[in-house]
């Protein structure tokens, strides 16, 4: 009995021996199989036996075909913590996989030593925002204190080398990147390098240099820029102005208003730039003067600021219209005024009968901008004559319709068939049925979409002989009577809506558009046209009349398969209606460019209703509207949505990490110190300010329920 008991004892590791070899066995087989999953869990297998010689197979294992196989040999030579593998997995760390390089870190925090900490240090400002948060994770858990301080320090550091480094011995292209750098850290050093070289003989680095010098907020450069505006260089002349508008600074009025007054390529940059500024007497003082002094473009976009903050003096303008010479200006101004320029009804009207033609349609383009209802009289008897004017040249000078089919012996397929070319006789057959079932196909997709397909007209020159600007002078009075909502326009534009000149036809739509909700209803249809500046001007005009145009512009959001940037950015300036969140959300996830402008009137809206739709747009790495989406998540202050925005604090792009922090002092940042703290050392300024900005005690969640 007792031999029988020891022989049981014996047999029993031997038979445990071989079946654990026989598991092996099968484990060394499946690292050779054709299925990804299955070396993966072999790879998997073998780091639970914890072989030391198993080393040699986990690192052949990191380089398989498959990520899958990679992350887990990556896990793998983590668990072995032999230094030896340090430099494979720092190697893994670069790889083209996300999921592997989140491995690899993890594996090299639990090997502990210098070379391993350095490897996920320099690798951090290199990898995108998951990577960079797993590797902050990593340098936790091997209890480095500061972690994500530690990091962002030495990237900045690494940042600010590279690029000073360029800047002193590297080549003209790579000066120009680097100066451009150096000012975007907003460090006091990068200003005292960069304003000797805003005179650098090499217009294309000082020009850098100055747009460095707008990035780096710092008002000293404030002097040195202005002068450059006397260049001849339009290149330095831009960057001047831009960097003048990031400066804010209101020395900075006076110089841009010469240059916005002296009517060249780059006055309009000029008159913009005021406009930006801060508000003061002295922008207004210069906006009004350009309104009457500029060149028309530059004149009207000045005006167009003013109107919308009360307008500029009356008497001006008025003594503007009562000089002959000056008269043009005073229109300008008026034009671009708006109501805001009632008072100068009285010096316009008189205009509307001016010899001259051009200064005849701008006194109606005038007109129709005041929008008063006593100007409909003088516009109707201009109207009468604008139209016997060019009635002779409109005639139809072929009174029957055109064919719609071919003549005899002009149809192509009856030429092939005369000519005995049967094969080709087919193969344009099979085309022109191939071009059917294509066309029927797609309007059959833009049906179930509830969209409208775009059809395009006929070209206007097979029909239509009369040069568009002779048309011009009775567009701005179709235009006018619109606005003013003359009696009997409804009826009129109607019938001018679908005139075959688009000139006419813009203007009639455009009309029609000012009349109020009827018109609205009349002119919406225009939008389906094929013409983009028509699009453009309609969906201008019907943003601008209220809420009954807005809420059109809404309801075509779903509609337009294209051309919805059109809709979206007269959104954009005039405001859309709350009713709109339903389809901006749409348009949010349809993703694109769209998006951008989607998102960012969502914020505007405080459409609290969209906060999941932009929460799930913020999981999509590839949308170009993060910026926007973030940006809108924290006007909305939703706390639901601090863990989401948190993690982009961790992004690549300093402008996705400054918009996180932004929208983290609306959500709250209670739990996102540690990450914002570490920001304040960032390369970039202007992820500091946002960081810095966003730990006051002002960025609270009640601040963002507001």
């Amino acid at each position: 009995m007792r031999t029988g008991v020891r022989t049981l004892v014996v047999v029993l590791p031997l038979l445990l021996a071989v079946g654990c070899q026989g598991n092996r066995d099968q484990l060394l087989v499946d690292l050779q199989s054709p299925r990804p999953e299955v070396r993966a869990q072999a790879v998997k297998a073998l780091a639970r036996q914890g072989h030391p010689d198993d080393l040699v197979l986990l690192t052949r294992a990191a380089k398989d075909m498959a990520s899958i196989v990679r992350g887990e040999a990556a896990q793998a030579l983590g668990e072995s913590q032999d230094p030896r593998v340090v430099d494979l997995l720092g190697e893994l760390l670069e790889d083209p996989a996300e999921d592997v390089q989140g491995h690899a870190a993890m594996a090299l925090a639990k090997v502990k030593n210098d070379k391993a900490k350095a490897y996920l240090t320099l690798q951090y400002g290199r990898r995108g925002q998951k990577t960079r948060q797993v590797i902050v994770e990593a340098l936790k858990s091997a209890n480095v204190p500061g972690a994500m301080a530690e990091v962002v320090a030495a990237e900045s550091k690494a940042i600010w080398e590279r690029n000073l480094l360029a800047l002193n011995e590297g080549t003209l292209p790579e000066r120009v990147g680097a100066a451009e750098e150096l000012g975007k850290s907003g460090r006091p050093e990068a200003v005292n390098r960069l304003l000797p070289l805003v005179r650098d003989s090499q217009v294309v680095l000082a020009a850098a240099a100055v747009r460095g010098l707008g990035d780096a907020g710092d008002r000293r450069a404030v002097g040195a820029i202005s002068l450059l505006l006397n260049e001849s260089f339009p290149e330095l002349r831009e960057a001047s102005i831009g960097a003048l508008l990031k400066l804010q600074d209101p020395a900075a009025v006076a110089p841009l208003r010469a240059v916005a007054l002296e009517k060249s390529a780059v006055s309009s940059l000029a008159t913009d730039a005021i406009a930006a500024l801060a508000r003061s007497p002295e922008t207004d003082a210069a906006l009004c003067t350009i309104a009457l002094e500029g060149a028309r473009n530059e004149a009207l976009a000045a005006a167009r600021v003013m109107r919308a903050r009360g307008g500029c003096p009356i008497d001006a303008i008025s003594e503007r219209l009562s000089r002959p010479g000056s008269v043009e200006s005073g229109l300008q101004a008026v034009l671009g005024l708006g109501p805001a320029a009632q008072g100068a009804l009285p010096k316009v009207l008189p205009l509307l009968t001016a010899v001259d033609a051009s200064q005849r349609m701008l006194a109606v383009e005038a007109v129709a901008a005041i929008g008063d209802a006593s100007a409909a009289p003088a516009l109707q008897k201009l109207f009468e004559q604008e139209l016997k004017a060019i009635e002779g040249t409109r005639l139809d000078w072929i009174p029957t319709p055109l064919p719609q089919a071919f003549g005899d012996g002009f149809d192509p397929s009856a030429l092939v068939e005369q000519q005995g070319h049967e094969d080709e006789e087919g193969r344009v057959a099979r085309q022109t049925q191939l071009f059917e079932r294509v066309r029927a196909r797609n309007a059959q997709v833009a049906r179930e979409a509830g969209r409208v397909l775009v059809q395009p007209r006929a070209p206007a020159e097979l029909y239509d002989d009369v040069e568009p600007l002779r048309l011009e002078p009775l567009a701005a009075v179709l235009r006018a009577l619109g606005a003013v909502k003359a009696p009997g326009a409804l009826e009129l534009l109607k019938g001018y809506a679908a005139d075959p000149s688009v000139t006419l036809r813009t203007a009639a739509l455009v009309g029609l558009a000012r009349l109020g909700p009827e018109g609205v209803e009349a002119a919406k249809g225009g939008m389906f046209e094929a013409e983009r500046d028509l699009q453009k001007a309609l969906a201008l005009a019907m943003a601008e009349q209220g809420d009954a145009g807005k809420d059109a512009l809404v309801s075509l959001l779903p509609q337009l398969s294209s051309e919805k940037l059109l809709l979206l950015d007269a959104l954009d300036r005039f405001g859309a209606p709350a009713s709109a969140s339903a389809a901006l959300q749409t348009v949010v996830r349809e993703g694109g460019a769209e998006a951008v402008l989607a998102a960012s009137i969502l914020g505007r809206l405080q459409a609290r209703d969209a906060v999941d739709t932009l929460l799930k747009a913020l999981g999509d790495p590839s949308s170009v509207a993060r910026r926007e989406v973030l940006l809108t998540l924290g006007e909305l202050g939703d706390p639901r949505a601090a863990e989401a925005v948190a993690r982009d604090l961790y992004h690549d792009l300093p402008e996705i990490r400054a918009a996180a922090a932004t929208a983290l002092k609306r959500i709250g940042t209670s739990a996102q110190g540690e990450a914002l703290d570490a920001l304040k050392s960032d390369y970039y300024r202007r992820v500091r300010e946002a960081a810095s900005t966003a730990l006051e005690k002002t960025g609270t969640v009640a601040e963002g329920a507001r």
